[in-house]
């Protein structure tokens, strides 16, 4: 039982993160495109910002959307903020 709530919430996660790569999305899309509600969503940004995908929030026409920066930019955040640590 445990296994399968980790597994959910596993594939919720990576489903969350490839509609932001795909597109803009605000958090009330977001969460009917997944089915969960608004605090889930929020919930799994913060999760994913943790593992380190750089998700900004950018305002688009009336509202804020969730997007991603291209791939190159994040990789080159990451690298930049492991360089900042070790010279800590």
């Amino acid at each position: 039982m445990l296994y399968q709530r980790s597994l959910t919430i596993e594939t919720r996660l990576q489903t969350v993160l490839q509609l932001i790569e795909t597109g803009a999305y605000s958090t009330p899309e977001l969460a009917e495109l997944v089915g969960v509600s608004i605090p889930t969503i929020s919930r799994d940004v913060m999760a994913l910002r943790e593992r380190g995908h750089a998700i900004r929030a950018q305002r688009i026409g009336m509202a804020w959307h969730y997007v991603l920066p291209n791939p190159a930019t994040n990789q080159n955040q990451r690298r930049g903020e492991r360089a900042g640590r070790k010279a800590r």
